[in-house]
């Protein structure tokens, strides 16, 4: 008497088991946010190359320096615009390798405006006496 009971429990349990889950569509999702477009390629002919020191001569001392491993972002703030500059290790020193700024033009990664707005100011020679 008590095996029947049993045998009749344990499908019922099991129907439980198999009975089937609401459709994942019905939980609650984040919606997707589109990445925006990344900016074309193309490096400035004058700044692509440079070694860090020479860098820190044409454009003076980062506002603000990361490092990320082996690479380093440099930024630059200027009263209308920041420059990024990123180099990456070669030989013995880092190099720049890429260029952008905020803004930039419609089809640049580096506005070339920003970038000359932002150089350090050449040093002025001493009068010869």
């Amino acid at each position: 008497m008590m095996r029947p009971l049993a045998v009749g429990l344990l499908c019922l349990l099991l129907a439980a088991c198999a009975t089937p889950r609401p459709p994942p569509s019905t939980q609650a999702v984040a919606p997707r946010v589109p990445l925006p477009p990344s900016p074309s390629p193309g490096e400035p002919s004058d700044i692509a190359g440079l070694q860090a020191a020479q860098l820190r001569i044409v454009f003076g001392v980062p506002s603000f320096m990361r490092k990320d491993g082996t690479t380093e972002m440099w930024r630059y703030d200027g009263a209308a615009c920041k420059a990024f500059f990123f180099l990456y290790p070669y030989a013995n020193s880092l190099l720049v390798r890429h260029v952008e700024t905020l803004p930039r033009g419609p089809n640049m990664a580096a506005d070339q405006v920003c970038l000359d707005s932002l150089r350090a100011p050449a040093p002025t020679a001493a009068p010869v006496s």
